[in-house]
C-alpha cells in the first residue's frame, strides 16, 4: 500500500514533424502566479504572521526562530538600508557564507530592494587554497556590498580578494571598518518596496563549472515565481498543507536556494535550516535534526539518502519520526542507486504499513530548477516524468538519442554579462539546451512519461565508432558496485575499449572491484557496454580543480583533464599493476 500524496494530472500532447522532432507539452494549464516572491512573503505575514518560516539551532542546541511577521519586518528594513546605499545590479550583494538565517533575510532584504544578490559556494573561500573562482565570480558581478557571516572565518578570503571600494557586512567579528548586519535590520523602512517586475533580476546562481570558470545564471522574478506555480501545480499537497522541510542544501545551489526555499516562501512552510552534511562527521547532525523534527517533504542529493539508510535502519526513534509525516521523498542532482530506493521502500513499509513515494524530476540552474517531474508513482530510480505545467519540451534527434530543450516563463534570460556563453545556450528557436537526453517510457503512450538517458556531452565514440551512453553505463556500475563504490569516471573517448576511474568509499576491498567487473562483463552485448578495465582513485578529488561541487556532485571532463596520466595507465599495455584487469573472455 501507498502513502497517498496529492499530485497534478498526468496527460500530455505531443507533436512530431517531418523531421522527427518531438514537442510535448502537458495539457495541465499553469495557474496564476505573482509578480514578486516577497508578495507571498507578505500573503502569510498577514495570515500566518506568528508560524515560523526560518528555524536554525545557536550554540545552545535551542532553535533560533523567525517568523513570517517577524521575517517580513527585518527584510524590508534591510531592504531600505540597501535602496540607501544606491545599491543596483551594476553594485549588486554578494554572499560568501552559507545557510543561515542572516543570509535568508539578507535575500528577501534585497527582493524588497530591487537588488540583485549573488550567493557563492562557501567552498570557494574556505577549502579554495588559490581563490580563483572567488575572484573571477567578484570581478564578473562588481559588488557594492558583500556579507559574511563571520569575518575572522572568511578573513584569509576576504584580504586576497576583497574589491576596493566594497562594503564588507559581517554578523559576527568583523575587522575594523566592517558593518554589522544588525545595522542594516536597524534601518526603518521608510517607504513602500522598491518597483520591481517580473524582469527584475533576483539574483546569480553560478554554475559549477566544466573545465572552466562558472557561468553567472540570471534568475528573474518571473523565473522564480512561475516555477514556483509549476512546483505547485504538480506537488499540490504543497498547498494542502505548508511544508516542513529539514534541508541542508546550500543556497549557492539552484536546488537549495531556488526549489527549497522557494516552495517554503510560496507555500507558507516552515524551514529547518540543517548545519549536517552528507559526509562522515557532519551528518549526524542532520540525524540529530530528522529525530527531532518530522518532515512533511524530504528533499536531498543521492548522497543523503545513502547516508541516511542505515541510521534509519538501526534507529528506531528516527525512522519513527522521519516517516510519520512524510509525504514525499525526492532526490535530485545525481542518480540514485536501485538498491537505495529499494531500501527505503521497506524500511517505510516497515515502520508506518505504507511505501512512501520517491520521485526525482529533471532541470538545471537555468530553469528555476523545476522543468520535468512525474505525476504518479514511478517504479524505479531515473523516471523523471513530463513537463511542468506551461512549459515545451522540444525533443531533438541527435546521435541515436533524443536531446531535451526547454522553453517557459521559468527560464533564464542568460548568463551575466557573457554574451556569447547566452548565444550558444538557445536554439533558433528559443529554446534551452538542457544537454541531457530522454528517452520516452513509450512513444505510443507519452503521458508515462520519460527516462533520463544521459548527458550528452559525457556520451563519446570508440575508436570503433562505437557509441557508448555514459550515464546508463555509469549507472550500472554503481548499481553493482554498492556499498564500496561513491562515484565512478568513465573514460575511452577514441580508444578501443571503455574504462572507468572508480571514487570509493573508504576501506573499499579493490578485490571486490574486479568482481563487478567481471560479473558485468557476462552481461554485457558488446563494447559499447562492457567495461573492460578500471582504476581506483587513492588522491581526494579537488574542488580548486573544478573536479567536485560543494554538493558532493562530480565533473567527469575535469577529472578526466585533471587525471590524464592515470587515463593512460588504463590503456598502457602491458597494464600497470594499480589497473583492475577484465579478460576478453569473462
Amino acid at each position: 500500500m501507498t502513502r497517498y500524496v496529492h499530485l497534478g494530472p498526468s496527460e500530455v500532447r505531443l507533436e512530431k514533424t517531418s523531421a522527427g522532432v518531438r514537442y510535448v507539452q502537458a495539457t495541465q494549464q499553469l495557474g496564476d502566479y505573482p509578480l514578486r516572491l516577497t508578495d507571498r512573503l507578505d500573503h502569510w505575514a498577514i495570515h500566518a504572521p506568528d508560524r515560523t518560516l526560518f528555524a536554525k539551532r545557536t550554540k545552545s542546541g535551542e532553535w533560533r526562530r523567525v517568523s513570517y511577521a517577524e521575517a517580513r519586518a527585518l527584510a524590508r528594513n534591510i531592504g531600505q538600508a540597501l535602496i540607501d546605499r544606491g545599491l543596483s545590479a551594476e553594485r549588486p550583494v554578494a554572499i560568501l557564507s552559507g545557510n543561515d538565517i542572516e543570509h535568508a533575510l539578507l535575500s528577501l532584504g534585497a527582493m524588497y530592494a530591487g537588488v540583485p544578490f549573488a550567493p557563492i559556494s562557501s567552498g570557494y573561500s574556505l577549502l579554495s587554497s588559490d581563490f580563483a573562482k572567488l575572484r573571477y565570480i567578484l570581478d564578473l558581478v562588481t559588488p557594492g556590498l558583500i556579507f559574511a557571516a563571520s569575518g575572522s572565518k572568511f578573513e584569509r578570503a576576504l584580504n586576497a580578494v576583497m574589491p576596493p571600494d566594497t562594503e564588507l557586512v559581517v554578523t559576527e567579528d568583523g575587522p575594523r571598518g566592517a558593518t554589522l548586519f544588525s545595522d542594516l535590520t536597524a534601518v526603518n523602512a521608510s517607504g513602500p518596496p522598491a518597483q520591481v517586475d517580473g524582469d527584475t533580476i533576483v539574483k546569480f546562481l553560478f554554475t559549477s563549472g566544466s573545465t572552466g570558470m562558472p557561468k553567472g545564471v540570471v534568475n528573474t522574478q518571473r523565473m522564480w515565481c512561475s516555477n514556483q506555480q509549476m512546483i505547485a501545480d504538480c506537488l499540490p499537497f504543497l498547498v494542502d498543507e505548508p511544508p516542513v522541510l529539514v534541508d541542508w542544501t546550500p543556497w549557492n545551489h539552484t536546488f537549495g536556494g531556488n526549489h527549497d526555499v522557494g516552495l517554503i516562501v510560496y507555500n507558507g512552510g516552515t524551514l529547518y535550516i540543517d548545519d549536517g552534511r552528507p559526509v562522515p562527521g557532519a551528518f549526524e547532525e542532520s540525524v540529530r535534526n530528522l529525530r527531532e523534527i518530522a518532515t512533511t517533504f524530504f528533499l536531498n542529493v543521492p548522497r543523503g539518502f545513502e547516508c541516511l539508510v542505515p541510521y534509519l535502519r538501526s534507529d528506531k526513534q528516527l525512522r519513527e519520526t522521519f516517516f510519520s509525516r512524510l509525504k514525499l521523498m525526492w532526490y535530485a542532482g545525481a542518480s540514485l542507486s536501485q538498491p537505495v530506493w529499494d531500501e527505503l521502500d521497506a524500511l517505510s513499509i516497515q515502520t508506518t504499513g505504507e511505501r512512501v513515494l520517491m520521485l526525482t524530476g529533471l532541470g538545471s540552474t537555468e530553469t528555476a530548477p523545476f522543468a520535468l517531474a512525474p505525476r504518479k508513482e514511478v517504479e524505479r530510480a531515473g523516471m523523471v516524468g513530463i513537463p511542468a505545467p506551461g512549459m515545451v519540451l522540444k525533443l531533438v534527434p541527435a546521435g541515436g538519442k533524443l536531446e531535451a530543450r526547454v522553453s517557459g516563463p521559468n527560464i533564464t534570460p542568460g548568463y551575466w554579462r557573457q554574451d556569447d556563453l547566452t548565444r550558444a545556450a538557445f536554439d533558433e528557436e528559443g529554446f534551452y539546451k538542457l544537454g541531457d537526453a530522454l528517452r520516452f517510457v513509450d512513444e505510443a503512450n507519452p503521458s508515462l512519461g520519460f527516462t533520463f538517458d544521459g548527458r550528452l556531452a559525457e556520451d563519446f565514440k570508440l575508436s570503433s565508432g562505437t557509441w557508448v551512453s555514459t550515464g546508463p553505463l555509469r549507472a550500472n556500475f554503481l548499481h553493482r558496485a554498492a556499498p564500496w563504490a561513491k562515484d565512478a569516471v568513465v573514460a575511452g573517448h577514441d580508444r578501443e575499449y571503455i574504462s572507468i576511474i572508480i571514487i570509493p568509499e573508504p576501506g573499499a576491498p579493490h578485490q571486490f572491484f574486479s568482481g563487478v567487473l567481471h560479473s558485468l562483463a557476462k552481461d554485457s552485448t558488446g563494447g559499447s557496454n562492457r567495461i573492460a578495465r578500471a582504476v581506483v582513485l587513492t588522491e581526494p578529488l579537488s574542488l580548486d580543480a573544478h573536479e567536485i561541487t560543494d554538493k558532493g556532485s562530480i565533473n567527469q571532463r575535469a577529472v578526466l583533464t585533471n587525471r590524464a596520466a592515470l587515463v593512460e595507465d588504463l590503456y598502457a599495455s602491458p597494464a600497470p599493476p594499480h589497473v583492475i584487469v577484465c579478460p576478453a573472455d569473462s
